[in-house]
């Protein structure tokens, strides 16, 4: 079967810096494929190249086999590409269920109709409170956004990328900032949606932990290249990977 997401000798140069130095992967359906790396090595330009923030200087991205060449941002995202980024991204003054509805409603091509009754819209609100339930933020439903935790703002974005309806997740660090008390929450609503199993996920994160136990496969990215690319015990046992951290992998 052909790769959900592949790309081939993907590059940008900044000036004479090559942030991402000729990549070459392949991630397969439904996988769960972590990317980690030293700050600096390119992981975040990578997603963006990947979404389409960025253009790169040489070499494709594939979704699904069509080259993504000419499509933007916002084409990837209707494709099928969901991204989270490292500051959360809500309307932060509405409600958390008028954020998701609002998704679902991009999703489905809806415009509300001043002239309609709004209980007509009442499937719209049912699968924005399927979502809400999925994330853990049923309880919060009333609440304005901005009025959330950081962590639960994360798991609203997570939501809103689920009403999309995207088949691949990239999320960029989806813990950074939250206390010690919120990750767990957050760890178990991406755990939900791996068990599922009709998503695909790419993930950037710093916690070593959590990687192993949710990854199916693990990247390596250096000074913007692919140094390595296995499962968790063949990235945790490669030297090369070791000798890249002056230490280990423990102290990513």
């Amino acid at each position: 079967m052909e790769p959900i997401l592949k790309t081939e000798n993907l590059s940008i140069k900044f000036g004479e810096h090559r942030a991402v130095d000729r990549v070459n992967f392949e991630m397969p359906h439904k996988h769960f494929k972590s990317i980690i790396g030293p700050n600096g090595a390119g992981k975040t330009t990578f997603f963006n190249l990947i979404s389409g923030e960025l253009e790169p200087t040489e070499g494709e991205v594939f979704f699904k086999g069509e080259s993504l060449k000419k499509r933007t941002a916002v084409d990837r995202t209707r494709l099928g590409i969901g991204r989270s980024f490292q500051i959360t991204n809500v309307f932060p003054n509405l409600t958390v269920l008028e954020n998701v509805r609002l998704a679902v409603q991009s999703k489905r091509k809806v415009r509300f109709d001043v002239f309609r009754h709004f209980l007509q819209y009442k499937e719209l609100t049912n699968e924005a409170m399927q979502i809400l339930e999925q994330v853990l933020l049923t309880d919060k439903m009333n609440q304005v956004a901005n009025q959330l935790s950081h962590g639960e703002k994360r798991k609203l974005e997570i939501g809103m990328l689920l009403a999309l309806d995207t088949e691949i997740l990239l999320l960029d660090e989806p813990t950074a900032g939250m206390s010690l008390e919120e990750v767990p929450a957050i760890l178990d609503v991406i755990r939900s949606i791996k068990a599922r199993g009709d998503k695909s996920i790419l993930l950037i994160e710093h916690k070593m932990d959590m990687i192993i136990d949710l990854s199916d496969s693990i990247m390596v990215l250096f000074n913007g290249a692919l140094l390595a690319d296995g499962t968790p015990q063949d990235i945790m046992k490669n030297e090369t990977v070791q000798q890249a951290y002056l230490g280990g992998l423990s102290n990513v």
